[in-house]
């Protein structure tokens, strides 16, 4: 299953150049798109409907990084007056990952995680979607190899 959703942005409405050459996002992909705080309830709607908010169920959210959800996504909400899910406060860092099961830090992250794995690189590097789909591969190709993943983050 996937989730995917594009979310408009409130503070700096217009994206800059720079953003757009990074991730390939448009401004016509974002315009008239749900707000932070919509993607965030239906996100929960979704994990819910996955059974992955079932507390039988183990689940864990996997990041390139401790960035996205240690320093973006808490401060955006906090920014706006929104809470964290408990769900975002604990992650897999697949560079961390990566390196106790490869002996070596992954510098250019995905992209030397991909080569270091001999995997095609999927899409265009930074675009939330196609990141998911390669850190997908990663991770089922370390799983196959027997690596056994743990949650990285340190508890809040």
């Amino acid at each position: 299953s996937t989730f995917h959703m594009y979310v408009q942005p409130v503070v700096h409405p217009q994206l800059t150049p720079f953003c757009t050459e990074l991730t390939g996002i448009i401004q016509a992909m974002v315009d008239g798109q749900p707000s932070l705080q919509q993607v965030l309830e239906r996100v929960d709607e979704w994990m819910a409907k996955e059974g992955l908010l079932d507390p039988n169920v183990k689940s864990i959210f996997v990041t390139c990084g401790d960035w996205d959800l240690k320093v973006m996504l808490p401060g955006q909400c906090h920014y706006l007056g929104l809470p964290v899910a408990d769900y975002f406060k604990q992650w897999i860092n697949l560079k961390k990952a990566y390196s106790f099961a490869m002996g070596c830090w992954p510098k250019n992250g995905l992209l030397d995680m991909n080569k270091g794995l001999s995997l095609q690189h999927i899409g265009r590097p930074h675009s939330g979607i196609d990141d998911c789909k390669n850190i997908a591969n990663i991770m089922k190709t370390l799983a196959y190899r027997g690596f056994i993943f743990k949650q990285t983050s340190k508890p809040f």
